[in-house]
């Protein structure tokens, strides 16, 4: 049997350490009740649409689903200048007391608000959340839509 050195135990710990993140990568493509979503297309949860929600935050009525109808604040455009209807959440829209709170979906994943742009989150319900913190009881103005 081959003398253990401190080469192969350094070897033997990179191959496990290679091996983790493949292990990781079926898991973190599982939804929130822990089902694999089926990559079935107009499915909201295959494209990686969080979930709705409607509750009560410190007081305040916090909101969010899906949207089709490219409405909301931006009425289908952005001003006319060829951006495109819809919502830049991925068509997911967040509402606090009934205005909406103006999200967008990053690259990585993350959400930002109007409210907490330099704070990313992971849902747009922890966004809502961090609007409402961060709002200190002020109410949500509607965001401009020029």
């Amino acid at each position: 049997m081959p003398e253990l050195t401190r080469r192969r135990a350094l070897g033997a710990a990179a191959v496990v350490a290679a091996g983790v993140p493949l292990v990781a990568l079926p898991a973190a493509r599982a939804d929130d009740r822990g089902h694999h979503t089926p990559e079935v297309p107009g499915n909201p949860a295959a494209s990686g649409a969080p979930a709705a929600f409607d509750e009560i935050y410190k007081g305040r009525r916090i909101q969010g689903r899906t949207v089709t109808d490219g409405g909301g604040h931006h009425g289908g455009g952005h001003g006319g200048d060829g951006h495109g209807g819809g919502h830049h959440g991925g068509g997911y829209a967040v509402f606090v007391d009934g205005v909406e709170l103006h999200v967008m979906r990053n690259a990585d994943g993350s959400w930002i608000s109007v409210v907490s742009h330099y704070e990313p989150v992971d849902t747009p319900r922890a966004a809502a959340r961090a609007a409402v913190d961060e709002l200190q009881g002020a109410r949500l103005l509607p965001f401009p839509s020029n």
